[in-house]
C-alpha cells in the first residue's frame, strides 16, 4: 500500500514538471553537434541516470558486504 502511495506520489510529481517544462532546449556537443529537445526529455534523462547511479552504488555495496 505505502509503495503503492509512493509510486503515484512520483509519478505525479513528474507529470507536473513535464507539462511544466515542454520548452525546447539545445544540447550543444563537441564539433558542432547541436541535439534540439524538450525540457522534459532532459530532465527525465538526468532523473534516470541518477537513480540507476544510485541504485549500483547500493548493489555494488551490497555484493561487496556479502564476500
Amino acid at each position: 500500500m505505502f509503495m503503492t502511495l509512493l509510486r503515484l506520489i512520483v509519478f505525479l510529481f513528474l507529470l507536473s514538471v513535464a507539462v511544466k517544462n515542454s520548452g525546447m532546449v539545445t544540447i550543444h556537443y563537441y564539433l558542432g553537434m547541436e541535439w534540439e529537445v524538450p525540457l522534459v526529455v532532459v530532465l527525465f534523462f538526468c532523473f534516470t541516470a541518477g537513480t540507476l547511479f544510485g541504485y549500483l552504488s547500493c548493489f555494488i555495496k551490497k555484493i561487496r558486504k556479502k564476500s
